[in-house]
């Protein structure tokens, strides 16, 4: 393949060459906000809402039971591997993870590896379960079976009351 050399002048005739022209002046006139482009739905859901079994409870003593995680990205999951807490105790990962992909706890929104690790362990238990069941189902629902009747029915994980829709 051969190379084909191409000269330029001076810098100065470069400099002539590449300067922009200069801009017409322009009345002012008043801006106007551009009307926004609307959003496009397509069906998905990326932000799943929960209640805590035990609830968060802050510096302050509050109580924080509702909550919302959003849906991992694979930076999510990828994240925690490069962690040195993840690499010294591969269970720490679970905590990264959950504290990467909740986007709120109560009034909490800036949600830490920190708080997750301050929290009852039945509630990372939950979320655990939770993070599995909207990554890999796409929905917070599980098959139950009463123990009384032995009827199977479905509830929401999600932390809707029984005879709330």
């Amino acid at each position: 393949m051969r190379r084909r050399t191409v000269t330029a002048g001076s810098l100065e005739e470069i400099l002539q060459a590449t300067t922009p022209a200069p801009a017409p002046e322009r009345v002012a006139v008043p801006p106007t906000a551009p009307a926004p482009a609307p959003r496009e739905d397509h069906g998905l859901r990326t932000e799943f809402e929960f209640e805590l079994p035990r609830g968060y409870v802050d510096e302050a003593g509050t109580v924080h039971r509702h909550g919302a995680m959003r849906l991992a990205t694979a930076r999510d999951e990828l994240r925690p591997q490069i962690d040195l807490r993840v690499k010294e105790n591969p269970a720490y990962l679970s905590v990264v993870l959950l504290s990467q992909v909740i986007t709120r706890i109560g009034a909490v929104t800036d949600v830490h590896a920190g708080i997750v690790e301050r929290m009852y362990a039945t509630d990372v238990a939950f979320l655990q379960d939770f993070y599995r069941r909207v990554n890999s189902e796409g929905h917070t629902r599980a098959a139950v079976t009463c123990p009384h009747c032995e009827g199977g029915f479905e509830v929401d994980l999600a932390g809707g009351r029984l005879g709330e829709s």
